[in-house]
């Protein structure tokens, strides 16, 4: 069974001999350091060159997003698995973005957390069922399409509707009686069209609104 090297990166003392208790019951996994700041930790994993990083976030002397961005830089095959209690949205993507390759909250179980050490060390990316929950929710934002903008947002609704009628190549008399107005009223709508438009004549108006897909119908 291949061997799995690991140093610890957390100032929590509690944390520490829970984990180094927990390791010692699995053949395959050894425990190479321990590191209690950020700038420990890089120089641990540089010079000890663990496969896999267990990181807080929050520690003295530097946090674990740069520790992580450090040690991944000078040593990428180096599997940094966040271990944290932070589960916003800024300290996740921070520390992936930093390279780690996976996020768990400190209250994942025994088995949770060795499942997550085995898979990363093998390359996979691992996530809680928080944090995986938050990741899903973020790009489901993202692939939520934009609000489609209206062509000429510049017009009212009521002119772009007879803009419309425009294109059809309905006359001012026309337009006023569907839409049961009168014609002067028209006529100004018309007017406030042309100049929004920058066009000079019905002919105009006519094309942009054909270009732009109204008067289809």
């Amino acid at each position: 069974m291949e061997k799995i090297t690991i140093l610890i990166a957390d100032d929590s003392t509690p944390f520490r001999e829970g984990m180094r208790a927990m390791l010692r019951r699995e053949n395959e996994l050894t425990l190479t350091g321990e590191a209690i700041s950020g700038v420990e930790a890089i120089r641990m994993a540089i010079h000890l060159q663990p496969d896999v990083v267990l990181m807080d976030l929050h520690m003295p002397d530097g946090n674990g997003i740069d520790a992580t961005r450090a040690i991944v830089a000078q040593s990428p095959h180096i599997r940094v698995l966040v271990l944290t209690m932070f589960e916003d949205d800024d300290s996740v993507f921070a520390a992936l973005q930093a390279g780690a390759r996976g996020y768990l909250l400190k209250g994942a179980d025994k088995a949770e957390i060795l499942r997550a050490i085995r898979a990363v060390h093998s390359g996979e990316a691992i996530f809680g069922p928080a944090i995986a929950q938050r990741l899903m929710g973020y790009f489901a934002t993202l692939r939520r399409p934009a609000m489609v903008q209206p062509p000429f947002p510049e017009l009212t609704g009521r002119e772009r509707e007879i803009l419309s009628m425009i294109a059809q190549g309905r006359t001012n008399q026309e337009i006023a009686a569907d839409l049961v107005v009168s014609l002067k009223t028209v006529r100004n709508h018309v007017s406030n069209i042309f100049s929004k438009l920058h066009v000079a004549d019905r002919a105009q108006a006519m094309s942009a609104a054909r270009k732009a897909g109204l008067g289809a119908d």
